[in-house]
């Protein structure tokens, strides 16, 4: 039994791999606590497979448990967070660390006036009653953590000697200790801005990630859980909490999806595919080609770099509770969202603004009475309302008319967003997941002109099953300060030793893991990786202007998701009695691998609704995914004229 769990910020998923049945499941995140989500999910699971929630089961039988968290995200969103001290060396210049608007924005809110200056040039006493000053004036500013973070050739020196001193005066078994953080510790990055700031960010995430994380992991020790809870990491492994390092967290379930999309590029072979993750607020939107997921060698979260690699996802601010209005004659979006509370005019719980989940409701797109499974019923008079209020009305059209003019408008504004990624060739497929992404996906294609689409069986809950490829893992990058072949050596050795450790601490030993072994380097701005094979030498012509970089990584496989071969199902007619006006429907639970049809259509699971325009046709495959492909259109459309 592999269990994932995505938690969002409106809803906590979870998907479950039991032997060979897939089950999943889906509750609201409860942002005062964390762990009641965590532990409400897994009993909505155990429901699903047992027939009613017993957890102590459901622990009881898994193997590994891995988890996602938007606690992270959510806490520099929301800019809460601790106080942060920041010690720098004298002479430094603060400002440095201020590029942007919103490095200062959140510079001001992480540590504003809490910053000392420590003159490394005294020695012994001197140098004691320096640090001892320092600190003691940024904890009476307020603050109750501090940042290390020095530059130059001797940093790793200064900061190791200011260590010492620090766990002298300092030691961490009194209650009054404050945690300090040594940036050298966190990444040896010799920019210094790039450094600092995630010591900042780390510092600043880590205090809600520690107490939520063992507290989640607190609930599996109670029921005896096999093998400890494992955080998914943006860098797309997983790690038990202990060795999970906080501003990993950051981004880490649209990574979860993004492995989710590699897995069915590699799978069904196809070479470009573009991501389309639509929920509440934003469509996430990220690039698979050759079976990788794009990312930048250098993060960025929030317009500030950072010294750890992250996963290249746009996200626009344009989702199923997105805000519709109109400015100007014209229709906008978002990015202002009504979220899960009140929520769409339609869920009846207050909200009074126009939203393209009422449209989907009046156009007879959704069914009020199976929406999210049953377990929310959707107001028609209410949306309606909205829509005539909001939209008809400032634009002088019948609500008819609105209905298309919203659905167009949010077509074209995803299909903007996404236009970049797709090649000339025609060869770029569409993944469409999260809640809202499949009712959508054939409209945004129509636009782009892409002729397939492939929307996963767990389209609802795909970050969570995204997350089940992952393994236990833990990557090392070091400079190549020494260019030369014992340089490398050494480096090497260092960082293996610090694997080693690691992976002893996850419960295994380094024999047991694949280690892959890397030269990065960049020349002429473009970043280049020469894979060491076994061999410890440097590529030809490596000097020090190419910024070399050793990286390495200790792997451990556990088990992941599976996905059944394509072997060629018996294509058979798709047939129904159902529809919901010109639309004939289909339930995706009650059909079977090699079933196929044509738009216009409806195919409806617990959790999402895919819309089949006419134009289009469907098939379903051995995974039970969705494959849509544009039909042939007859010559006169093709040459423009517009489709019905």
């Amino acid at each position: 039994m592999l269990v994932s769990i995505d938690n969002g910020g409106t809803l906590t998923d979870a998907c479950v791999i039991y032997g060979s049945k897939v089950f999943h499941a889906k509750t609201l995140t409860t942002p005062h606590d964390l762990t009641k989500c965590f532990t409400e999910v897994l009993k909505e699971a155990a429901r699903k497979i047992y027939g009613e929630p017993r957890l102590g089961a459901l622990l009881e039988e898994v193997d590994y448990i891995r988890y996602s968290t938007t606690q992270g995200t959510n806490a520099v969103v929301q800019r809460i967070g601790p106080r942060i001290g920041l010690i720098l060396a004298k002479g430094s210049k603060p400002a440095a660390l201020l590029r942007n608007d919103d490095e200062k924005e959140l510079f001001g809110v992480m540590v504003g006036d809490r910053i000392g200056m420590l003159d490394l040039k005294l020695q012994g006493e001197a140098l004691e009653a320096n640090i001892t000053t320092v600190i003691n004036q940024l904890i009476s500013k307020g603050a109750n953590r501090i940042v290390v973070s020095f530059g130059g050739d001797t940093l790793v020196a200064d900061e190791a000697r200011v260590k010492r001193i620090t766990l002298l005066r300092y030691p961490r078994h009194l209650l009054g200790a404050v945690p300090i953080l040594f940036s050298h510790q966190l990444s040896d990055d010799h920019d210094d801005g790039r450094r600092t700031w995630s010591s900042l960010l780390n510092s600043f995430l880590h205090p809600a990630m520690e107490r939520f994380l063992y507290n989640a992991e607190n609930v599996l020790r109670d029921y005896r859980a096999k093998n400890p809870l494992l955080i998914f990491g943006n860098d797309g492994t997983s790690t038990r909490v202990a060795k999970c390092v906080a501003l990993k967290t950051w981004g880490s379930g649209p990574r979860g999806g993004m492995e989710g999309a590699k897995a069915i590029a590699q799978h069904y072979g196809r070479k470009s595919l573009v991501t389309m993750d639509i929920g509440g607020t934003t469509t996430d939107i990220g690039v698979v080609d050759n079976a990788s997921v794009q990312e930048r060698r250098w993060g960025r979260l929030e317009s500030i770099d950072i010294s750890f690699p992250l996963s290249e996802v746009e996200s626009l601010g344009a989702g199923g509770s997105s805000v519709f209005k109109v400015a100007g004659g014209k229709i906008t979006i978002g990015p202002e969202s009504v979220g899960s509370a009140p929520g769409p005019a339609c869920f009846g719980q207050g909200g009074r603004q126009a939203t393209i989940t009422d449209a989907y409701l009046l156009m007879g797109v959704l069914d009020a009475d199976s929406y999210f499974g049953g377990n929310l019923k959707l107001d028609a008079a209410r949306a309606r309302a909205a829509i005539e209020e909001n939209i008809a009305k400032p634009l002088g059209v019948s609500v008819d008319d609105a209905l298309l003019r919203m659905e167009r408008a949010y077509e074209a504004r995803i299909a903007e967003a996404i236009k970049p990624h797709v090649r000339a060739d025609g060869s770029t497929c569409l993944l469409a997941f999260g809640g809202a992404g499949p009712i959508s996906a054939c409209g945004v294609a129509d636009q782009l002109g892409i002729k397939e689409i492939i929307v996963p069986r767990l389209a609802a809950v795909f970050s969570a099953f995204g997350i089940g490829f992952s393994d236990i893992s833990h990557s090392y990058d070091g400079a190549l300060d020494d260019i030369s072949n014992k340089g490398l050596t050494a480096t090497l050795d260092g960082l293996q030793a610090r694997a080693q450790r690691d992976m002893y601490a996850e419960g295994f030993d380094l024999e047991e893991c694949s280690v892959e072994r890397a030269v990065n380097f960049s020349r002429k701005g473009v970043d280049a990786s020469h894979h060491l094979n076994g061999v410890t030498k440097l590529p030809a012509g490596i000097k020090a202007d190419d910024k070399p970089r050793v990286q390495l990584r200790a792997t451990k496989r556990i088990p992941h998701f599976s996905m059944k071969p394509l072997d060629g199902s018996k294509a058979v007619a798709a047939k129904t009695t159902r529809t919901r006006g010109d639309l004939r429907l289909y339930k995706l639970e009650d059909m079977r691998s090699g079933e196929h049809g044509a738009g216009p259509a409806i195919i409806e699971e617990e959790y999402f609704t895919c819309q089949v325009p006419q134009g289009w046709q469907f098939s379903i495959n051995e995974n039970h995914d969705i494959v849509l492909q544009r039909a042939a259109e007859p010559a006169a459309v093709a040459k423009g004229a517009k489709r019905k």
